[in-house]
């Protein structure tokens, strides 16, 4: 049976050996386990020296326990306590049978095959510990494995992390002085727009006054006729009151004469007030409120503004207006300072196309515009009409788009359509739309919600 323990033991030094890797980790123990494995098997030779066998049957088990009791002393051979530890029963049954058999053979041959099925068994018990820790060994092998490969693909993933860092960082000061470039052409691009705007608006009210100043001078010269008159009936009422024999027929006839003139003089001051205030009222900025207004009242006002405001830069252009009031439309709720923007524009376009028609053909063309209202249930629908130049279809589909203008550069900026878009579906939840056929018509629909 020492054949038995030698090769436990001889076995059980190498598996300490490889276990524990004292080759590459610890060299200075590593030559200190390969003594004590030449020890051994100088051991195991001295036993075919000597004859008395009997010693080395307690030898080996000693030795077993002392390579046990030295694995539990030193902290580099913790991964083979466990496998150290399954050694002792089979070093415990060894030791007690070798001491009985010294102590009483008879006893011992008793009882001697109980003895050698302990060592049996325990030597089973130290192979199949074995063989679970291989197992483990196997595993934890292969889960170091893992974990190292998981450690290399994080290092690859934290490499790629920063390079990745790196490219957002250097991204991100790309996209920076882009957004800041952006952000300048914007600004300048709303700085350029409020100037086309207030250019637009400026043009607006441009027309509007020479419409108004041509509007009001009719008033004004009746104004003016009618004071020259009365001056003159006055001065000859008092001569004739002045003579001894007046002749009462004729101061009665002259105070009638004056009684008329100051009238019509009272008459026209009206007038020429009501489109005074109606400059005025153009010309101020939104409040955003929305008011009852005459609707038919305005839309013949801004024809005749639109009219009038042609004329005073061509005094040769005369054209035809031609008014379809509905008389049931009644008052209408709306903002009256951009709807007027929004009829001055149309009708001044509409006068401006007829001018350039009557330009190209000045023979059998008679110029002229009309202006619709229309009551529907639930709606309100203004319509301007001319007999213009009108417009091909790839002009109609960008009407109304920002900027773009049928007209020289110079005349117009391309903002007055776009706004008045904006102030009938924005402003005020209707709909703009244009008819048109280009060399005959154009026809701008306006539908106000009541």
């Amino acid at each position: 049976m020492s054949t038995t323990s030698f090769l436990i033991a001889f076995f059980f030094i190498n598996y300490v050996r490889k276990a524990i890797q004292s080759e590459a980790k610890y060299p200075e123990l590593d030559r200190l386990i390969v003594s004590v494995r030449y020890f051994t098997l100088g051991l195991f030779g001295m036993q075919f020296i000597f004859d008395d066998l009997d010693i080395f049957r307690l030898v080996w088990p000693a030795y077993l326990a002392f390579l046990v009791w030295t694995s539990h002393k030193r902290e580099e051979f913790e991964p083979v306590r466990s496998t150290s530890l399954a050694l002792l029963p089979y070093v415990a049954i060894t030791l007690v049978g070798e001491l009985i058999r010294m102590i009483s053979t008879d006893f011992y041959h008793q009882y001697d095959a109980f003895f050698e099925a302990g060592k049996f068994f325990a030597f089973i018990w130290v192979f199949i510990l074995w063989l679970n820790n291989r197992k483990q060994e196997k595993a934890l092998e292969a889960e170091r494995l893992k974990l190292e490969k998981q450690e290399e693909l994080g290092r690859v993933t934290e490499e790629q992390r920063s390079q990745l860092e790196v490219l957002v960082a250097e991204r991100t000061a790309e996209l920076t002085l882009q957004k800041e470039e952006l952000e300048k052409a914007l600004n300048h691009l709303k700085a350029t727009q409020n100037q086309l705007i207030h250019a637009e608006k400026m043009a607006s009210l441009g027309e509007l006054t020479a419409g108004i100043a041509h509007e009001i001078q009719n008033p004004l010269n009746f104004v003016n006729n009618f004071s020259e008159v009365s001056v003159e009936l006055v001065e000859e009422l008092r001569e004739e009151s002045q003579k001894p024999e007046r002749d009462v027929e004729l101061i009665t006839d002259l105070l009638s004469d004056i009684e008329q003139n100051l009238q019509k003089i009272q008459h026209h001051g009206k007038r020429a007030d009501s489109i005074v205030k109606g400059m005025l009222q153009h010309s101020r900025t939104s409040s955003g409120q929305k008011e009852n207004v005459d609707l038919n009242a305005m839309a013949d006002e801004y024809l005749r503004l639109a009219y009038h405001g042609l004329r005073a830069k061509d005094k040769t252009f005369n054209a035809k207006m031609v008014t379809e009031l509905d008389p049931t439309l009644g008052k209408v709720n709306v903002l009256p300072q951009d709807l007027g923007r929004v009829l001055l524009n149309m009708l001044t376009n509409a006068f401006y196309a007829v001018s350039e028609k009557k330009r190209q053909q000045p023979q059998g063309y008679d110029p002229t515009v009309w202006i619709v209202t229309q009551s529907r249930p639930g709606q309100v629908i203004i319509r301007i009409r001319d007999n213009g130049t009108g417009m091909p279809d790839s002009v109609k589909q960008k009407i109304f788009q920002p900027f773009f203008t049928t007209k020289p550069t110079g005349q117009g900026t391309g903002l007055g359509l776009s706004l008045s878009y904006d102030i009938i579906t924005k402003g005020h939840g209707g709909s703009l739309e244009v008819v048109t056929q280009e060399g005959t018509c154009t026809e701008f629909i306006i539908r106000l919600p009541r």
